[in-house]
């Protein structure tokens, strides 16, 4: 007992003791810990490391090796699946250049290779995964329109026409937009979109967008009521409309009524 009281009266006594304490700590949390893939699915793992192959052919050049990023891509790091899923889905990614906003094209990769990328992306970091159909199935799209009109139709247009923005950037129309990708818009945010997630907005929130949008942007069941849409654009290509073509009109009838009293007063 003399010798422990002696020795705990060490100047490094407490340094000791917490440095022994660290190691249990560690020691616990290495023995109880899950590991990262321990039950990984066998399927899983075979479309991670094949969706590797296909990002290092044709994703790595822009996002780096390891999807840390460089000064052409930013970084895949914690983006999730679905990100990946509607970039690619939509035909954005891959980029045919770089510019203020990647346009919509045509998918480059079929829809099993662009699992295996979003596969490879989500093991980089925890991110919003691909959504299951029962996740934007249409909801009310009543309560869907005053959440458009409240949170989109800034950017988006009333009817998803779209419209430009500032620096060259434009929020892109929203016809012919399937669910699953609008859903997948709203959760990730991509390019100048702020994200919805589920603290913000909720799913049934979201599944009421979905309602409201593929039903404004359908002609079956949102027709042109008043005649010619222009692109349903709103006010400004209708007031320029009105005056080029109905202030034409009028001078054209005024020029045809001066030219018909002038013949008259002629005879």
């Amino acid at each position: 007992m003399e010798y422990l009281s002696a020795r705990r009266r060490h100047p490094l006594a407490a340094l000791v003791a917490l440095l022994i304490a660290l190691a249990a700590t560690g020691g616990l949390y290495a023995a109880l810990a899950p590991t990262q893939r321990a039950q990984a699915n066998p399927a899983q793992s075979l479309a991670i490391d094949q969706g590797k192959r296909l990002y290092d052919v044709g994703c790595a050049s822009c996002h780096g090796p390891s999807g840390q990023g460089s000064h052409n891509g930013p970084s895949l790091v914690g983006v999730g699946a679905a990100a990946v899923d509607f970039q690619m889905g939509t035909g954005r990614m891959p980029a045919q250049q770089p510019g203020a906003q990647v346009p919509k094209k045509r998918p480059v990769y079929p829809q099993p290779q662009i699992d295996q990328i979003a596969a490879y992306v989500a093991s980089l970091g925890p991110g919003p995964a691909i959504p299951n159909p029962s996740q934007y199935t249409p909801g009310d799209m009543a309560n869907g329109g005053q959440l458009f009109r409240t949170n989109c139709a800034q950017c988006h247009n009333f009817a998803g026409s779209g419209g430009a923005l500032s620096e060259g950037k434009f929020a892109p129309e929203l016809r012919g937009v399937s669910p699953k990708h609008i859903y997948e818009a709203m959760l990730t945010g991509p390019q100048n979109m702020p994200s919805f997630p589920d603290t913000t907005m909720p799913e049934p929130q979201k599944r009421d967008i979905i309602a409201y949008v593929t039903s404004a942007t359908d002609p079956a069941t949102f027709p042109s009521y008043g005649g010619l849409s222009l692109g349903w654009l709103g006010p400004v290509p209708e007031g320029l409309f009105g005056w080029i073509f109905g202030l034409g009109v009028l001078i054209a009838a005024s020029i045809w009524i001066a030219a018909r009293t002038a013949k008259a007063r002629k005879k």
